[in-house]
């Protein structure tokens, strides 16, 4: 398969002035994509002169991606600059942590309004343009979505409800993205990386002192860029777990077991039957759930 299996093509790459976002945007410009890189920090200016420097083309919006206006804006530079639009990553994050009873709404707000508010603005904007041309054409479009949830969407980590929440949201909306605009010829996936970056400071073990990172960003990239492929045409509405040399396909929740009333539910049945099948140890302890953030 060419290196440069993305020549032709143009990526929108939100939050992508460091970590994993950086790490995003030169792995598909190295394969050939034109590039409109975001963040809310000028620090993407570096990004792009590493971008530029390596024969890449590249231009770049500071921006807060919770407002509309910005994500209006980074599909219509796709477009003026590169002709159009052709994949959209969705990367910017934050996290808030506290325990639920502490955190502010302010807190809560911050973390959705980026994490999940931010994704849903860009998606909008892009299946916008995309649902167009495919209308103008009469044939469905090229249109790759790649989003960043975290196994925190599936674990519930106790001190991030509000960045759980936002990711269990993310990949709700991947699916139900999925499903309707497939017909446009959107593609869309969720991915759930272990990866080290500054957002993840603290959560893993500190980075081996020789021989390969397992949780390098550099692992989690080729999976973006083939996302991003023609190849990867059939795949969409996928949530993966990425990290080393491991991707985990996950599947959609599924019914665990089926308890039925004899007659109608009184409440000595509902704790003779549905409470002894939850039983204290398989409840979720707080000291149990784990985290893994994006």
């Amino acid at each position: 398969m060419s290196t440069r299996i993305l020549g032709g093509r143009t990526a929108i790459v939100t939050g992508s002035s460091e970590g994993l976002g950086r790490a995003e945007a030169l792995a598909l410009s190295a394969a050939g994509a034109d590039l409109v890189i975001n963040a809310r920090s000028a620090r993407i200016d570096d990004v792009a002169a590493e971008i530029r420097d390596a024969g890449g083309r590249v231009v770049t919006y500071v921006g807060d991606i919770g407002e509309q206006a910005t994500a209006d804006r980074l599909v219509a530079l796709a477009v003026a600059e590169f002709g159009g639009l052709d994949i959209l990553v969705n990367n910017a994050g934050i996290i808030r942590d506290r325990m639920v009873f502490n955190m502010s709404a302010e807190e809560w707000d911050d973390v959705v309004r980026v994490n999940l508010r931010g994704t849903f603005l860009t998606t909008r904007a892009a299946t916008h343009h995309w649902r167009r041309r495919a209308e103008e054409t009469g044939n469905p479009v090229y249109a790759r979505i790649v989003n960043t949830s975290s196994e925190a969407y599936a674990t519930g980590p106790p001190g991030a409800a509000n960045y759980a929440a936002s990711k269990a949201g993310v990949v709700a909306l991947t699916m139900s993205t999925a499903r309707g605009c497939g017909r446009f010829g959107v593609r869309v996936n969720a991915l759930c990386p272990r990866a080290r970056t500054a957002m993840t400071d603290g959560v893993f073990d500190p980075e081996p002192l020789s021989g390969d990172d397992p949780l390098s960003v550099e692992h989690v990239t080729p999976l973006v860029v083939y996302l991003a492929s023609p190849a990867a045409e059939q795949i969409t509405g996928q949530v993966l777990v990425v990290y080393g040399d491991r991707i985990d396909v996950m599947s959609a929740p599924t019914v665990q077991t089926h308890l039925t009333s004899a007659s109608r539910w009184e409440q000595e049945e509902l704790h003779e039957v549905l409470g002894g099948h939850l039983a204290p140890s398989s409840a979720v302890q707080g000291d149990e759930a784990t985290r893994m953030p994006s």
